[in-house]
């Protein structure tokens, strides 16, 4: 599982030092793919297996169906974690992000996610509006029969 933040140094070379606590859950490699917002999303391979599945299952009749597997698949690259801990960010994911030094890995269960720490401060802004938050997250379930 992935949870927290985690603030790390990106290379010359392109690479980034994964957290121990994520390497662990990365197992025998992982899938990196361009986010839904300004960030990229790491997942284990099993985890991108399971969302591989998924949008395969979508109908290609379906323009957000294709959309959606244009965005994931076409910015997708396999990844391997080398002996320091670090994975290699594909240049057009660099680019994407235009990210050159800082990045901000953050936690979100099943996969964590990489941001410019600027992109991922507003981030945070708008997650602590607490007011925003009630109003937010009030149409999902977390009651106590969990």
């Amino acid at each position: 599982m992935f949870l927290g933040q985690y603030q790390h140094s990106l290379d010359e070379k392109g690479r980034l030092t994964i957290p121990a606590a994520f390497r662990d859950a990365l197992g025998e490699g992982a899938f990196i793919s361009q986010g839904f917002d300004r960030n990229l999303m790491v997942m284990s391979s099993a985890y991108f297996q399971q969302v591989y599945d998924r949008i395969n299952a979508l109908s290609i009749t379906d323009s957000a169906a294709r959309m959606l597997r244009r965005l994931i698949f076409s910015s997708a690259y396999q990844v391997e974690v080398d002996k320091a801990g670090r994975i290699l960010l594909p240049q057009n994911l660099r680019q994407f992000l235009t990210i050159n030094g800082e990045a901000m890995l953050v936690g979100q269960g099943e996969y964590f996610e990489i941001w410019m720490p600027a992109e991922w401060a507003r981030q945070m802004q708008t997650l602590q509006d607490a007011e925003a938050n009630a109003q937010r997250f009030s149409t999902l379930d977390l009651s106590s029969r969990l």
